[in-house]
């Protein structure tokens, strides 16, 4: 009886083993394909990751060298022809563009290059494009007419938009550039007391109060009393 049940497992154990091989057999390719995707796949993510870091430090290599000319022109001319292999890339390229635009004094070509940036599509992050708009209003100054500078102020300066707080101060620099100097130290008492505002912005909002004739502490013991 035990010499029987031995025999009949050694038989059952060599039809299992028929079937396993006959399943590799059969499906064995697909799990070989599976392999070789996942190690396929691994080394494609590892040869691409390498590229951008090795275009990402081109692109600040060459940008190093352009800002490192020796004048303001030369390094204009520089940037102008820097090749970015990604629109990140371009972006960064783009700003130190206008800033050395208007370093050089040359604020119309600055302002223009910014609102490039600005007016760039979908590609490009909005902060990105907000930063590029505001830069060119204060690029252009009086090249821009007040009221031009006026509505596109008035619509960074909405309430949630990222640069309203800066886009106020500005505004209130219009107001006194258009001589409406209430309408200024009441926007600047508005900006003061503001929960967001940084020290830096309201030190300037504050000094620029005072020399219109405001009160800023007037502000500052109302917004402690609410």
């Amino acid at each position: 009886m035990s010499d029987t049940n031995s025999f009949i497992e050694e038989v059952n154990e060599e039809v299992r083993r028929d079937r396993v091989y006959g399943m590799i057999r059969r499906y064995g390719w697909i799990a070989a394909v599976l392999v070789v995707g996942v190690v396929g796949a691994a080394a494609w993510n590892e040869v691409r990751k390498s590229q951008i870091r090795a275009d990402a430090e081109m692109s600040g290599d060459v940008m190093i060298a352009a800002v490192e000319a020796t004048d303001n022109d030369a390094r204009v001319a520089a940037l102008k022809d820097v090749q970015t292999p990604s629109a990140d890339a371009q972006i960064i390229a783009d700003f130190l563009l206008g800033a050395h635009q208007q370093a050089a004094g040359d604020n119309v070509a600055a302002a223009e290059t910014l609102e490039a940036i600005a007016t760039s599509g979908g590609t490009v992050p909005e902060i990105y494009r907000q930063i590029a708009s505001f830069k060119a209003i204060l690029a252009a100054g009086s090249e821009m007419p007040a009221q031009e500078r006026r509505v596109s102020l008035e619509a960074m300066a909405s309430p949630g938009m990222p640069l309203a707080l800066l886009a106020q101060e500005q505004l209130a620099l219009l107001d006194i550039e258009d001589g409406q100097t209430d309408a200024a130290i009441a926007r600047l008492e508005a900006l003061i007391a503001d929960a967001n505002v940084t020290a830096g912005l309201r030190q300037r909002a504050t000094q620029l109060m005072v020399a219109l004739g405001g009160d800023p502490s007037a502000v500052a013991s109302g917004g402690v009393d609410q």
